[in-house]
């Protein structure tokens, strides 16, 4: 019986590291934009606390 061609594993674990990489990159970007949209959200919200203290 004769086998089939050689699987190709080094490429295989390749494609799998740069998924990877781009996976937790895009996880890391991510993380990010949520930190910079809770700093933005906890400014405008003293902002507005503070104009409402002003108009009373």
């Amino acid at each position: 019986m004769a086998k089939g061609p050689e699987k190709n594993t080094k490429n295989k674990a390749l494609h799998t590291k740069l998924l990877n990489r781009k996976k937790a990159k895009l996880q890391e970007e991510k993380k990010e934009r949520a930190l910079r949209l809770k700093v933005l959200v906890a400014k405008m919200n003293e902002k507005k606390s503070s104009d409402e203290s002003d108009a009373i």
